[in-house]
């Protein structure tokens, strides 16, 4: 595997980041490739999430947390300079193995630090069974990026209150809960963060790159999309009905209908889901024209809405937009 260092170490914005990955999955050889990355204290929710019902922005407005998208699929993450990040980008394009090979690299990584990580389900990593590290993914032609943190440490307060209420009561509460839940590195090793990135690079990878100014630059270009209104607060259509559920083995989805004459109009999808194909030729405008009725519904969509949103079956979207 190839290290991508930059050529200074400027401190950047997490959407730099984002397009850095995209740079090396749309123009370097076919190669596996990894890099590291921290930013000041950020929140990134996942791409078909809805801004207002993911991020405490009045929260993150009043401690200077800056509020990006990205484009994998996947609940909310805070991130600041006490942890690290991670980027995977390889040319292996189905979702499940390409997870699996991350997840046990990085388990592997932690083990010969004699720290006893296992992984979990598809994206997570484990320390005596309490999250340490979360992942993403998402592909683009030819190539597919695994994307997440890794808990060396973090401002709780922050992680907390910027995702959930700011009521004193509930940001305590709210603290008391996540921690139960997650675990730093620094509580079951000695090394430092900085140790820790050293031997990531050593262990993970047997050759480095350097970007070159240039190269940069185009980064800078790419980077461009991830800064605009449009996709940082997404395009949200007018809407008559909204229906909410957690669906087992999807996760949180929530549609919102702009329905006339019992006709839907327009559509929008949202949740920590992940994607596996196109949302919006797959799903979405598969919806716009057809009747509010399930005889309609069953027509319009596709059989293999599983190869849309991993794990999703078409009756159970049907049984979302009926408000079963």
């Amino acid at each position: 595997m190839i290290y991508v260092n930059l050529p200074d170490t400027q401190p950047r914005l997490l959407p730099f980041y984002l397009a850095m990955e995209e740079y090396v999955a749309r123009y370097l050889k076919a190669d596996d490739y990894f890099f590291m990355w921290q930013v000041d204290p950020t929140v990134i929710f996942g791409r078909n999430q809805l801004i207002e019902n993911e991020v405490n922005m009045e929260y993150c407005k009043k401690h200077g947390i800056q509020t990006y998208r990205r484009k994998s699929g996947g609940g909310c993450v805070y991130a600041d300079r006490s942890n690290v990040m991670c980027s995977y980008i390889t040319p292996d394009e189905q979702m499940n193995f390409t997870f699996y090979k991350y997840t046990n690299l990085m388990v592997l990584l932690l083990q010969k630090m004699g720290i006893t990580a296992t992984a979990s389900g598809r994206n997570d990593i484990l320390i005596d069974g309490k999250k340490v590290s979360g992942n993403a993914f998402y592909h683009l032609p030819g190539r597919s990026i695994v994307h997440g943190t890794m808990l060396y440490d973090t401002n709780m307060q922050n992680m907390v209150g910027s995702i959930t209420p700011s009521d004193e009561k509930l940001l305590s509460k709210g603290v008391q809960s996540v921690r139960q839940h997650i675990t730093f590195l620094k509580d079951h090793t000695q090394l430092t963060l900085e140790d820790f990135k050293r031997m990531a690079r050593e262990q993970l990878c047997n050759k480095e790159i350097t970007l070159t100014d240039k190269e940069v630059e185009q980064i800078d270009d790419i980077m461009q999309e991830y800064l605009t209104e449009e996709f940082i607060y997404g395009r949200n259509p007018r809407y008559s009905l909204v229906r909410k559920k957690r669906i087992e083995g999807v996760g949180e989805m929530e549609i919102r209908l702009e329905v006339k004459n019992d006709i839907i109009k327009n559509a929008n999808v949202m949740g920590d889901f992940f994607l596996v194909g196109d949302l919006d030729k797959g799903l979405v405008k598969k919806l716009i024209g057809v009747k509010m009725e399930r005889e309609a519904l069953e027509a319009a969509l596709p059989d293999n809405l599983e190869e849309i949103i991993l794990n999703l079956k078409k009756n159970d979207l049907i049984g979302l937009i009926e408000n079963e």
